[in-house]
């Protein structure tokens, strides 16, 4: 696997949630800040996507459910956004959905008991941290607000108009009240992405 590669299967100290119980959320913590700066990283992802699917009403399919979360750096951050985005710039979170999902629909389960992967979602660590320190904001908290943003994308929901924005934050703040995760400003809001040719990092089976 190339350094470029986004794919989360390979990493070392890849922690998978309890399948019996919750989805597959699989958290690649990539790079070592995140682990110096908030050991319990990997736990709290998959505390916060469980919460955002199980929000977004994907509760009936959590025992198919496959969910990526890489933690990384701005550098690596900033060549996905100039791949798939054509940004040359780093971000705070980048969502990569499996395929294009509608709020309020949910998939249908693949046949044979086969798993339903919804996507990956991308953080970077340099800019996490600088919006956590200037917000005055615990990076936990942060880097929940996120996960619970990025993994509302890979549900379906987006900010592409005034109404869908306004969906997607109330959910997101409703989860994040769930999780005492305290009101703080929204992720900047990106401009609409292209409908066509969704970007996806990872090939399933």
């Amino acid at each position: 696997m190339s350094e470029d590669d986004p794919s989360l299967g390979q990493i070392p100290g890849r922690r998978r949630a309890t399948r019996e119980t919750t989805p597959d959320i699989s958290v690649a913590v990539a790079r070592a800040g995140w682990r110096n700066r908030l050991p319990e990283s990997a736990a709290l992802c998959q505390k916060a996507a469980v919460a955002a699917l199980d929000a977004a009403g994907f509760t009936p399919l959590f025992a198919r459910i496959e969910v990526g979360v890489r933690l990384t750096d701005d550098a690596e951050v900033r060549r996905l956004n100039h791949r798939y985005r054509g940004r040359d710039s780093a971000t705070n979170v980048l969502s990569f959905p499996a395929t294009d999902l509608t709020p309020g629909n949910l998939p249908a389960a693949p046949a044979g008991g086969a798993p339903l992967p919804l996507g990956d979602v991308v953080l970077a660590y340099q800019t996490v941290r600088a919006e956590a320190d200037a917000e005055g904001q615990p990076l936990a908290d942060r880097v929940r607000h996120l996960v619970v943003h990025g993994v509302l994308h890979l549900a379906g929901y987006d900010h592409e108009d005034d109404a869908a924005a306004i969906a997607m934050e109330r959910l997101e703040a409703a989860v994040l009240d769930k999780l005492g995760v305290p009101a703080q400003p929204a992720p900047k809001r990106a401009p609409p992405r292209r409908r066509r040719g969704r970007a996806r990092p990872r090939e399933h089976p």
